[in-house]
């Protein structure tokens, strides 16, 4: 299976203080990009706050998301990575399981892997599944850095490792991967650079921004991927401001207050996440206004 288009890192909303799941209006959040034609939708990543969830919200998060996009054309990209090798694998065999489409895997994170290393860990983690597999390149979040010549062999040796998630900020990386090993799709995981990435050969994105605008972030990877890059430039230029206001603080700080500003989740994140400064929220309310978001 081609894993490519537009997909949506979903957010996790919580009540109160992050007690719990609000999954009243986590289903609501996934209708919304399943009314919006939005491909993928990619649940308990980074965006999804998935280092705070217990390991059973974790599976009942991933549960959900299949249930709801059944019977659409909406499919689920399951986030399932760890820094422990078991979990990522029971995980990932619980995606299966319920029926997800596709696992996106995290390279492991603080205990900073070899490439030899890494290439081990994902290869037990391909083997065990049927499913395509993601692999997840973000060296700023993980310390370390998945080659592009271990994405290649690992692409070589496993036929369900389909495509990475490229957050590395380094265009060379999709012209490497592009060059070297072309069988494996290459997606966008920086907002503000998905319009460079799909015009250098990128095929999709996961994208933060679309958990607010996922009309106009599916309307440019289409546009991008049917050869239309004037459109999709023009897309990618307007909203650069926004995916830029999105990560003044750590994602998914800024993406959840904005939610909550258009009344779709309650302002709620799990420590170590808090809200944002007051700073940063008078600098998005007035962007939110002037640009008529709100």
């Amino acid at each position: 299976m081609e894993i490519s288009g537009t997909m949506t890192a979903l957010v996790t909303p919580f009540t109160k203080n992050g007690e719990e799941v609000d999954w009243k209006r986590y289903r609501q959040l996934i209708w919304r990009q399943i009314d919006a034609n939005i491909d993928w939708i990619v649940p308990v990543g980074t965006t999804g706050e998935s280092p705070t969830l217990t390991h059973r919200e974790h599976q009942e998060l991933i549960r959900v998301a299949v249930e709801e996009c059944a019977g659409t054309a909406t499919r689920v990209l399951a986030g399932t990575g760890s820094n422990s090798l078991r979990e990522a694998i029971e995980l990932s065999q619980f995606a299966e399981k319920v029926g997800a489409d596709g696992v996106l895997v995290v390279s492991p994170y603080y205990n900073k892997p070899t490439q030899r290393g890494l290439f081990s860990h994902f290869s037990q983690l391909a083997k065990s599944i049927s499913i395509p597999v993601v692999l997840y390149n973000i060296p700023g979040r993980t310390c370390v850095n998945l080659e592009v010549e271990t994405i290649c062999q690992l692409a070589k040796e496993y036929p369900n490792i389909v495509a990475v998630k490229e957050a590395t900020g380094k265009i060379e990386n999709v012209v490497a991967l592009q060059t070297y090993c072309p069988k494996i799709s290459v997606l966008s995981g920086e907002d503000s650079i998905n319009y460079p990435i799909l015009a250098t050969g990128g095929r999709g994105v996961i994208s933060v921004l679309s958990n607010i605008l996922p009309k106009k972030v599916k309307k440019l990877v289409d546009s991008a991927l049917k050869g239309d890059f004037t459109t999709a430039k023009q897309l990618g230029e307007e909203l650069y401001p926004f995916n830029k206001l999105l990560f003044i603080e750590t994602n998914p700080i800024p993406v959840k207050f904005v939610l909550a500003q258009m009344g779709l989740i309650e302002l709620a994140y799990r420590l170590p996440l808090t809200p944002p400064s007051p700073s940063a929220q008078q600098q998005i309310i007035q962007f939110l206004k002037q640009h008529n978001y709100l």
